[in-house]
């Protein structure tokens, strides 16, 4: 939060608020979804409204994982005028943001319904605010793959390419980690897919493969392992993705490119 207020405010502040309205002078006002979507962030919004000035008062309308209409209100917004000005922008980023990641997730959620698969996010998340957009996708409907680089062992072409064998690496990271975390292994071609079975991690991701790729995989797999498809998947081909039969659907769409929520802050004087 003081290094999203610092590129805001600077060292200067608020120099049109300064010199326009007076210290004293109270203001209330609410904050409208210009366009429909899912809510989230509404407690990172409080925060950040509350930041300049801990006299501001922002008081919710409705709640995280919400959905609410173009034109409708998530919160009013009282207290000194100078501080609510101070935060508005800082707020209302925050709030768009995270509604925008909800309701991505929301979108792909709705999109594979009946199919089985879940939608996960990815590590492509804003550096800085995993902890929040993670959320945001789980407000959509999503679940969360792996927090950091901490919780889970995925092994990727990069790693293959300096260790070689997949199931030997799913074994080396197996002993490794005394089973105490998920190992997750990349696999690119159906044909390669028996002897990393056999290996039994826990994830087989599907790198990069083609619908009919996927369907093979599913089929070579018969239930045995976990699958997840990543790599292209977006709101036009996730329902196709889906029907293939993959339990897991990674995506960093809903972080990296989930169209802002537009919000806004309609303020009076008091």
């Amino acid at each position: 939060m003081e290094q999203a207020f610092s590129e805001d405010l600077g060292t200067a502040g608020d120099l049109t608020t300064s010199a326009l309205v007076d210290e004293r002078r109270m203001a209330r006002g609410v904050v409208v979804f210009k366009s429909e979507g899912r809510v989230a962030g509404l407690a990172l919004a409080a925060a950040a409204f509350r930041y300049p000035d801990s006299r501001v008062r922002f008081e919710p309308k409705t709640s995280d994982g919400a959905d609410l209409d173009e034109g409708e209100e998530a919160a009013v917004v009282s207290g000194p005028a100078r501080g609510i000005l101070a935060a508005e922008r800082v707020a209302l980023n925050l709030l768009g943001r995270m509604s925008g990641i909800a309701t991505a997730t929301r979108q792909l959620v709705r999109a594979v319904a009946g199919t089985g698969a879940r939608i996960s996010d990815t590590r492509k998340t804003t550096p800085g605010m995993r902890a929040w957009e993670k959320e945001a996708v789980r407000l959509g409907g999503g679940v969360n793959h792996r927090m950091g680089l901490w919780d889970a062992v995925l092994i990727k072409d990069n790693h293959l390419a300096l260790v070689g064998s997949p199931s030997g690496a799913v074994r080396r990271a197996q002993e490794e980690t005394g089973g105490e975390v998920p190992v997750i292994v990349e696999v690119s071609a159906p044909a390669k897919l028996d002897e990393v079975v056999a290996a039994r991690p826990d994830v087989i991701l599907l790198d990069n493969m083609t619908l009919g790729q996927m369907t093979e995989a599913v089929q070579r797999v018969g239930g045995r392992v976990t699958l997840e498809a990543s790599g292209g998947v977006s709101p036009a081909n996730v329902r196709q993705v889906a029907e293939t039969g993959v339990d897991i659907i990674s995506t960093g769409w809903v972080t990296h490119s989930a169209p802002v929520v537009d919000v806004s802050l309609r303020l009076s004087g008091v």
